[in-house]
């Protein structure tokens, strides 16, 4: 008599497809979940566990637990709460992600640049700027508490015009009933939103936002411009009447997908520059780290002119002159200056990719500072130098012109001088 045959699984998922999902949560590494687990940890049984949750996902009974609530403080003296899931369970959103967003990225409408592959927040910051030329006006739009305001039943609605995996559409639901877990261990339910820090949470905003917002635009206000990166928009328009019809427009729209724009933070910005006189209530936005506002510029034959351009903002240039003054490399007697070098490199250069790439004088104001803690370094590491700025400045400036590549921010020209 033969023995019974295994019962097929309901759901046919790719261990490969597990494999790889668990790649890119390794390469994002992240803080560890509810349980604690790290990713090293998780790595210690590292075929099992993921044999465990292929076998929980193909059969139906993943259950994904509790998401660990962080608070991050915001600008206004608020926080916004993070959720992080367990690694097991980045690992089931990414193999989710895997085959979900193969199959929506070519429908995402050309001005979506948010957490898509070949598009990056500075190709969006690259756009704006050349439309805010080109467009006397901005609606700077604010959406408030998106991730945690997103509809459940849309957001299953709008993914399940992109697949017919039941299984898809049944974890996904999951997830954005999971309860948030606090820190003093108490559950609080959800009934809305989704938390952000999640591996899925991106996509389902992209999949929400298209439909609610891209596909709305592009049918209702074919001609008006627009970025959005998740839930960070800028509009386009050619007068500040256009900017008032459309921006209350929208205002009815994200109503009737359970969505508010913020009224305090949603503004109409004129783009204020030689051209463009006068004056206005508000005339400067900010958009993914950058501050677009009439600036100085030079034209190619040296002419001096103001252009309406982005460039590092406030908030982003302070957070760069606390994070050197946290460093405090003025003490690091023991080291070396190529062992600052190395170490401030590996931060600087991602700054200057970031914030050098438009108007980057803006950047060296905040960079100048790593060279007043190695001058104070140098006071502090030589006997001879004690209590001689002038001298350790034109010590630091005689290797400065020697190795002008040393340090990532003396290439973009932040070259120390001697006093």
């Amino acid at each position: 008599m033969s023995k019974p045959k295994p019962k097929e699984k309901p759901f046919v998922i790719s261990k490969w497809a597990v494999w790889e999902a668990y790649e890119r949560v390794k390469a994002n590494q992240g803080a560890a979940g509810v349980d604690g687990e790290s990713i090293e940890e998780f790595e210690r049984d590292l075929r099992g566990n993921l044999y465990k949750l292929w076998n929980r996902l193909s059969s139906g009974s993943y259950f994904p637990p509790p998401v660990r609530a962080v608070e991050i403080p915001k600008k206004d003296g608020r926080v916004r709460v993070l959720g992080v899931p367990t690694v097991a369970d980045r690992v089931a959103q990414t193999v989710v992600r895997l085959y979900l967003e193969p199959a929506v990225e070519p429908i995402f409408h050309p001005d979506s640049y948010g957490y898509r592959p070949g598009r990056s927040a500075l190709d969006a910051v690259a756009v704006c700027r050349r439309r805010c030329w080109g467009n006397d006006w901005v609606i700077d739009l604010d959406i408030r508490s998106f991730f945690d305001s997103l509809d459940p039943a849309l957001v299953l609605r709008a993914v399940s015009r992109h697949t017919e995996l039941r299984w898809i559409l049944l974890y996904v639901e999951r997830w954005l009933s999971a309860p948030l877990q606090l820190g003093d261990g108490t559950l609080v339910a959800r009934d809305c939103g989704t938390p952000q820090g999640s591996a899925i949470s991106p996509l389902l905003a992209n999949i929400f936002l298209h439909y609610a917002f891209d596909m709305w635009m592009a049918r209702d206000f074919p001609h008006v411009p627009f970025e959005r990166y998740a839930d960070d928009v800028v509009i386009h328009c050619r007068s500040e009447r256009q900017a008032r019809v459309v921006v209350a427009a929208v205002a009815k729209r994200l109503a009737r997908c359970r969505l508010e724009i913020h009224p305090d933070k949603t503004r109409i910005v004129y783009c204020k520059d030689s051209n463009r006189t006068g004056s206005y209530e508000h005339e400067s936005f900010g958009f993914l780290g950058y501050t677009f506002r009439p600036r100085r510029a030079r034209s190619r034959s040296g002419e001096l002119f103001v252009s309406f351009c982005p460039a590092v903002s406030d908030e982003a240039a302070k957070a760069i002159r606390q994070a050197i003054k946290r460093w405090r490399l003025h003490l690091w007697s023991g080291a070396t200056l190529a062992d600052l070098a190395h170490f401030c490199n590996l931060i600087v250069q991602g700054w200057i990719n970031y914030y050098g790439r438009f108007y980057p004088s803006a950047l060296i104001q905040s960079l100048r500072r790593i060279n007043d803690y190695l001058v104070r370094w140098a006071m502090w590491k030589y006997k001879r130098l004690r209590g001689r700025g002038r001298r350790a400045w034109r010590l630091l400036a005689t290797i400065a012109q020697r190795e002008p590549t040393l340090f990532a921010h003396w290439r973009l020209g932040v070259l120390p001088k001697a006093g």
